[in-house]
């Protein structure tokens, strides 16, 4: 049946990402950017739920590798794993500041017929891996006057991702942090809000890859505790500026603070918080964060 189908692979990609949590322990090397659908998808295995993960896994692999006997270049692979992986490929786009837009894009579609004429159906990400430490960084050098980019294979491999990332923390008082939060946005071009307080509520909405970024240095600071609770990611067709700005629901990062009532003056209205999500578009959110229907 398609729902043993599904358990099957479901099983397969978390024993893959447990072997490459285990080989690759840094995080510089190998880290899950959304907690939060990884843990749906234990939780589906754990047959606690019958519900297929909303979101797929994501994660980056980084490496590095020795271009010459004096310079190393860092590769970053970005995967994400679909609901059939692996009876399909995964998702994977590798970058690095050295390529130009036409060596990225030939070295991604090259990677993805080595995947497709070797791998179909078997789980593959340690391969590509393999693969890209070997090959990638020949492509560095590589003359592509003559290799002129079709469209649709410059479409395919490099689709522009906007991101919309809901961060959850237990909560948010500290003021280097929240300084943090607004400068970080700022730099990456995101907007959104911060509600601090208990909890605290961040979003953030722009290139997929700034949003990324941005989750990397927050979870690096120091919290009780701090995760995803949702994110949505959508294919911009053009990938311009203002097809971005088209999508966004928030103008600028600004911190919202909703009248605060309780002795220490830090626990905020959520019913203005839900009318605030409400406004912008966004009531469902509220649910997913605190489990209960707005009102």
């Amino acid at each position: 049946t398609t729902e043993m189908a599904n358990q099957e692979e479901a099983e397969i990609q978390i024993s893959e990402l447990d072997l490459l949590s285990s080989m690759f322990p840094y995080e510089e090397e190998f880290a899950v950017t959304d907690q939060l659908a990884l843990a749906e998808l234990k939780h589906y295995v754990e047959n606690e739920s019958a519900e297929v993960p909303s979101s797929k896994v994501h994660f980056i692999l980084n490496i590095k590798t020795d271009v010459s006997d004096a310079s190393m270049v860092e590769f970053s692979m970005a995967c994400a794993l679909p609901f059939k992986y692996p009876t399909v490929l995964p998702e994977i786009t590798v970058r690095s500041s050295l390529l130009s837009r036409s060596q990225q894009i030939l070295l991604n579609s090259d990677l993805k017929t080595y995947l497709t004429q070797n791998f179909n159906g078997e789980p593959c990400m340690l391969s590509a891996r393999e693969w890209v430490k070997d090959h990638a960084a020949g492509y560095i050098d590589k003359d592509l006057s003559s290799f002129s980019v079709t469209p649709s294979e410059a479409t395919q491999s490099e689709v522009t991702m906007f991101t919309r990332l809901w961060i959850y923390s237990h909560h948010i008082y500290n003021k280097q942090k929240r300084k943090n939060i607004i400068d970080w946005a700022k730099e990456l071009s995101l907007s959104g809000f911060c509600m601090p307080g208990k909890p605290g509520v961040v979003c953030v909405e722009g290139l997929q890859s700034s949003c990324e970024e941005f989750w990397s240095r927050v979870r690096r600071l120091t919290w009780k505790r701090i995760l995803i609770r949702h994110r949505e990611d959508v294919s911009l067709e053009g990938g311009g500026l203002a097809e971005i700005q088209k999508k966004r629901k928030f103008p600028t990062l600004e911190e919202k603070c909703f009248d605060a009532h309780g002795a220490r003056g830090n626990h905020m209205d959520l019913g203005q918080l839900y009318h605030f999500l409400e406004e912008k578009g966004c009531a469902d959110i509220f649910q997913m964060y605190f489990g209960v229907e707005g009102h």
